[in-house]
Order: structure tokens, then C-alpha cells, then sequence
């Protein structure tokens, strides 16, 4: 079963079409260090020789107004509207980075998305929609508890998303 999809992903690729990569993003350090990792190791500069295996899809996801706010009654619409607000700005600042990354390093045939929702059913609903073959997401490095309390959206993606997952970890620096 594994290599008939290896194989038919490697036709597919041979045929002109080029294979999917979704990667999630958000503001966090270890998601940009993941971005920035997928792009100067899978993706060639504009230009180069070597020809791109990749269709790039850049997720970011962007929580609903009505989970963050907890308030009813009177003005509590308001409220929503200004948090829907925020919560849209932060998302568009997520992409315009997103671009810029990509633009510095020259990889210019990129999709950008933002998607209302939990990161964990995003992505991998992403990688469903675009039939992705590889889903990148970045690493906080959390220990034990503290990824069982908040939870993990790599852990989830692992054990969800209908593709192979990489998880990018920034690498701790010894100071020697």
C-alpha cells in the first residue's frame, strides 16, 4: 500500500504535477525556524537548476472571536466584533511574513492561506484539501505535562493527518 502511493506520487510528479506540501504557521519562533528550514532545504532559489518537487501551501490558522471571548449581555457584540478584528489582523501579519520569508529567499510559487479554526483540524484538513503529501510544522519543544495540558498541534498532527508529517525543531546551541 505504502509504495503504491510512493509510486503514484512519484508519476504524479514525473507527469508535470507537482507534489504538495502544506506548512503551518503562527506567530511563534519555532513555526517561523520551520518555514524558514522548508524553504533553503526543499526549495530551490528562483533561477537554479534544480527543479522544485514542491507546491508550497502556507496555513495559518485563525481562532474564532466567539472562543476567545467569554462575555454576554449587553455590548458583548461589540466586544466580538473588535476581537473578530484583532484576531484577522494578527492573521494577515502571520501571511505578510509568511510572503516575505518566502520572497527573500526566492521561492515564488506559494499559496497562502488563513483558516478560521482550532490549528490542529486546520492543518489537517489543509492537507486533505490540497491532497498534500507532506505536512511541516514547527516544534515549542514542550515537556510532558505541559504538552498534556495545552496539548500539542504537532502530536495531533502526527496521529490525524492522512500524510506524512515533519516536525522542524530549532536545535538547542551549546555554550561551550
Amino acid at each position: 500500500m505504502a509504495q503504491e502511493a510512493s509510486a503514484s506520487s512519484s508519476a504524479g510528479a514525473a507527469a508535470g504535477q507537482m507534489m504538495r506540501m502544506v506548512v503551518g504557521v503562527d506567530d511563534s519562533d519555532p513555526s517561523w525556524y520551520a518555514l524558514q528550514w522548508t524553504l533553503q532545504h526543499f526549495f530551490p532559489p528562483s533561477g537554479q537548476p534544480k527543479q522544485q518537487q514542491y507546491r508550497l501551501i502556507v496555513v495559518t490558522a485563525k481562532p474564532a472571536a466567539a472562543c476567545n471571548v467569554g462575555l454576554a449581555g449587553p455590548g458583548a457584540a461589540d466586544v466580538v466584533s473588535f476581537v473578530e478584528a484583532d484576531l484577522k489582523r494578527s492573521s494577515m501579519r502571520v501571511i505578510k511574513k509568511a510572503k516575505d520569508l518566502c520572497a527573500q529567499l526566492q521561492v515564488s510559487d506559494a499559496m497562502f492561506e488563513v483558516v478560521e479554526g482550532d490549528a490542529r483540524h486546520v492543518l489537517c484538513e489543509a492537507v486533505e484539501k490540497h491532497h498534500a503529501e507532506l505536512l511541516v510544522v514547527g516544534s515549542h519543544g514542550y515537556g510532558a505535562i505541559k504538552r498534556a495540558v495545552l496539548g500539542s498541534v504537532s502530536d495531533y498532527c502526527v496521529h490525524h493527518a492522512h500524510c506524512t508529517v515533519m516536525i522542524v525543531k530549532k536545535p538547542k546551541h551549546n555554550h561551550c
